[in-house]
């Protein structure tokens, strides 16, 4: 079979996905998250903080629900319904840590938990750093010549 036969059998026997509802969803979940980190931080800042303070305080606490979440295996079926809306940066971010961790829990604290923590997160946060520490050496380089 060659690869436009395949393609060719796979469009006739796949489902049709629903585009439009799935970015539906996936807008108002993701939406839905953000207006919460929002109320969060807004709540905080009532409360008498200031407004870098709340925004920790509303990063941290998002980070805190998705990983509860996904350690009690809800984050998952929310996702099922929502969509690309769970990957709401914050939040997707610490579900794509915590769920190898505890996935592996069983292999022990050091070998299980701690070494599959960061199997998906890893690449992102060593390209993340490096590109950071890149863009501040330019932005340091061209600000010494003006």
């Amino acid at each position: 079979m060659t690869g436009q036969e395949f393609r060719k059998m796979n469009q006739q026997t796949a489902p049709k996905s629903p585009i439009l509802k799935n970015c539906i969803w996936a807008f108002l979940v993701g939406g839905l998250i953000c207006v919460i980190g929002q109320i969060i931080t807004g709540f905080v800042m009532n409360a008498g903080l200031g407004i870098e303070d709340a925004r920790l305080i509303g990063s941290s606490t998002l980070i805190a629900a998705s990983a509860i979440l996904t350690a009690f295996d809800l984050y998952d079926n929310i996702a099922k319904h929502a969509g690309a809306g769970t990957l709401v940066p914050i939040t997707g971010f610490a579900n794509s840590i915590v769920a190898p961790a505890i996935e592996y829990k069983s292999e022990g604290l050091i070998l299980g938990l701690a070494a599959k923590m960061f199997t998906i997160a890893g690449p992102v946060l060593v390209y993340g750093i490096t590109a950071s520490i890149i863009y501040g050496l330019i932005l340091n380089l061209l600000t010494l010549f003006n």
